[in-house]
């Protein structure tokens, strides 16, 4: 999957999209871009393949999506570029190049998406190819918009519809329009892929992925029986059994697990100079080392939590580099807080950062805290999914365990995998945490008290070079007005 995503990007980039300097003016999708495409399966896979790319750049999930996750209370964010200093800050407005990138990437990943959901019905080719293509197309459509709406709230929905008759300069949908959609391509993905996909496809997402963000899609908008329906189709599936050792998610030997149920494919010297490794590991073993880890989450986990040492790395701490030996992590190796996270640093035989490991954006540990925390708040006991998890750190079992419990092994679980702040802007929502109040306190001199407002910083405004091209019919978010 690795060197199919790779070898194929830029070619069906050309050929599908040709040399576009602005997608509202860009070819309809409904018409052949060249007469040399679409002539088979093997263009439809290529086309396929190709959906994945622009998830793998640095404007995509290497390093722009965790720019997000520093307005957390888990990572300073260490580098020096001042527009991530005003997204931690919650000082930032529509000119922030992160919030222009993503946007960008995003609805790239659409059009492609969109190209193999017009065409791939019209080519003579293998049928259980032409599902799966399909399926993976719903899917990746299914998961920027899911992100976008994340991000930005309401955003322009452009469809096969669109795409066919050009027009692209469309308004915002609703929230709840949106997630509709989201819905309805990961439930058409569920449908249409494998259970798994192994051996030379092994990467691509299936079932299991679709039924994995489904439960955090129902999770976010408090459809617990569903969420409960569709997670219990993750954690009853041996397919998807957590890995015997969290390690080994972060692993280059065993990073497409079955605990992974959609991970970015990297590749060293192939996919992007920027990887999320490159962004994660300190300087004096290869990386730039941004987004670093405070205390006040090292001090999060419990003593005795195996996921500590593999997730963050404090003073003391060894890392084997292979060719260089075990090597000694000490505090002046980091920019600023003297921490760094460890999940995403590995090394080649050669003893150099390798940039190759995955990036897990969903795993099925996930999963099941969210069908315990969805059991939990629709009444029921979600002691099964929870302890589950706990019991591969090697903590003891919790009895009759509430939201606290989840809010605790939700950071340590996941932490820096880009998913803290959106989780607690969520409690919030649903009144279980006071995040205004949450974000005001100080937590020592890499992350003092920051002032989020609501609702305003629920989200972020759209970018304004977008507001600006649409002349007039993208309307900014309101509370950026």
């Amino acid at each position: 999957m690795k060197n199919l995503v790779l070898t194929t990007s830029l070619l069906v980039f050309l050929t599908v999209t040709g040399c576009q300097e602005n997608l509202l003016e860009s070819t309809p999708y409904g018409q052949t871009a060249s007469n040399n495409f679409w002539r088979n399966g093997d263009d439809v896979v290529a086309a396929t393949n190709a959906i994945y790319a622009p998830l793998l750049n640095e404007d995509g999930y290497a390093h722009t999506e965790y720019t997000f996750d520093n307005c957390s209370d888990d990572m300073n964010r260490a580098g020096d570029h001042p527009d991530e200093t005003s997204l931690e800050l919650f000082t930032f407005d529509a000119t922030n190049s992160h919030i222009g990138a993503t946007w960008s990437t995003k609805y790239e990943v659409v059009s492609r998406a969109n190209a193999v959901l017009i065409n791939a019905p019209k080519v003579t080719m293998d049928e259980t190819l032409r599902k799966r293509s399909l399926g993976e197309a719903y899917f990746l459509r299914g998961f920027v918009y899911w992100r976008l709406s994340l991000i930005y709230g309401e955003v322009p929905l452009i469809l096969e519809a669109d795409a066919t008759a050009g027009n692209f300069n469309k308004a915002k949908s609703s929230i709840a329009d949106v997630q509709a959609q989201v819905e309805s391509d990961w439930l058409k993905a569920a449908d249409l892929l494998d259970v798994y996909y192994g051996g030379d496809n092994a990467g691509r997402v299936h079932k299991g992925s679709a039924y994995g963000f489904l439960t955090k899609l129902y999770v976010y908008q408090s459809k617990w029986d569903k969420a409960i329906e569709m997670g219990t189709k993750v954690t009853t599936n041996a397919t998807y059994k957590l890995a015997s050792s969290y390690d080994q998610n972060f692993q280059l030997t065993s990073e497409n697990g079955s605990e992974a149920l959609f991970s970015l494919q990297y590749k060293q010297g192939w996919t992007t100079d920027n990887s999320p490794a490159y962004y994660h590991t300190v300087g004096a073993w290869g990386g730039w080392g941004f987004h670093e880890p405070i205390e006040d989450l090292v001090n999060e986990f419990e003593a005795n939590d195996l996921r500590r040492a593999y997730s963050v790395l404090v003073e003391g701490d060894t890392v084997d580099r292979k060719a260089n030996g075990k090597t000694a992590f000490t505090a002046d190796m980091t920019r600023i807080t003297g921490h760094a996270f460890r999940k995403y640093t590995n090394f080649s035989d050669s003893g150099d950062m390798d940039q190759g490991l995955n990036t897990p954006q969903l795993r099925s540990a996930d999963v099941y805290l969210l069908v315990s925390e969805a059991k939990i708040r629709s009444g029921k006991n979600g002691d099964t999914e929870l302890n589950t998890v706990r019991s591969r750190a090697g903590l003891k079992a919790k009895t009759n365990a509430t939201m606290t419990d989840i809010m605790h092994e939700r950071r340590v679980e996941l932490a820096g995998e880009n998913e803290r702040h959106q989780d607690l802007m969520r409690w919030d929502k649903a009144g279980l945490i006071d995040i205004v109040a949450h974000y005001k306190k100080d937590r020592g001199p890499f992350k003092p008290g920051r002032t989020f407002s609501k609702p305003k910083h629920y989200y972020f405004p759209l970018p304004q070079r977008e507001i600006d091209l649409s002349n007039g019919v993208l309307k900014q978010n309101t509370n950026y007005q």
